[in-house]
C-alpha cells in the first residue's frame, strides 16, 4: 500500500514532505519523549542513518508529544543527526493507524509501505538493518 503522504515542520524550521523523498528508502519512526523504548532505540536509529544516508536512505523521526518543545529538547540532548518532525495534533500518526510507540514504518523507493514494526525490543535494529539493505538493493 502507498504510504500516506504528509508535510510536517522540522526541528530546524522548514517543512518536510514525505512525497519529496520518493526515490529513497525511508524509515519513518513515530516516537514520544514519555516512551522509554523510543529513547532506547534512538541511538541505534542514528547509527543506521549515518551508515546508509549516502546510499539513498532517509530517516524521519516523527515526534507525537503534545508539546513539540519536549521532543526538540530530547533530540538536541541526544545529538540526533536525522530530521526530527513534529506531529503534535497527531494527524499523521492517525493516518498511519498507529496503536503503539514507537512505531517504525519502512517505505520503499516507490513510496510503498513495506514493513511496519510496533514497539521496540533490544536487537530490532538488526532487523531494520537487513530490511534497509534489502530495500536499497531493489
Amino acid at each position: 500500500a502507498a504510504a500516506p503522504d504528509f508535510t510536517l515542520r522540522t526541528m530546524s524550521g522548514p517543512n518536510l514532505r514525505l512525497a519529496e523523498q520518493r526515490g529513497r528508502v525511508v524509515l519513518v519512526n513515530f516516537w514520544a519523549t514519555w516512551c522509554a523504548p523510543c529513547r532506547q532505540e534512538m541511538p541505534h536509529l542514528d547509527r543506521l542513518y549515518r551508515k546508509y544516508k549516502a546510499s539513498g536512505f532517509q530517516l524521519l523521526a516523527v515526534n507525537v508529544d503534545d508539546n513539540a518543545q519536549a521532543g526538540a529538547d530530547l533530540a538536541t540532548k541526544m545529538a540526533l543527526s536525522f530530521p526530527v518532525l513534529f506531529d503534535a495534533d497527531k494527524r499523521v500518526s492517525k493516518a498511519y493507524a498507529l496503536s503503539s510507540m514507537p512505531a517504525t514504518v519502512l517505505i520503499d523507493r516507490d513510496g510503498r509501505v513495506r514493513h511496519l514494526h510496533r514497539g521496540y525490543r533490544e536487537g530490532m535494529e538488526e532487523t531494520y538493518d537487513q530490511q534497509i539493505r534489502a530495500l536499497l538493493k531493489e
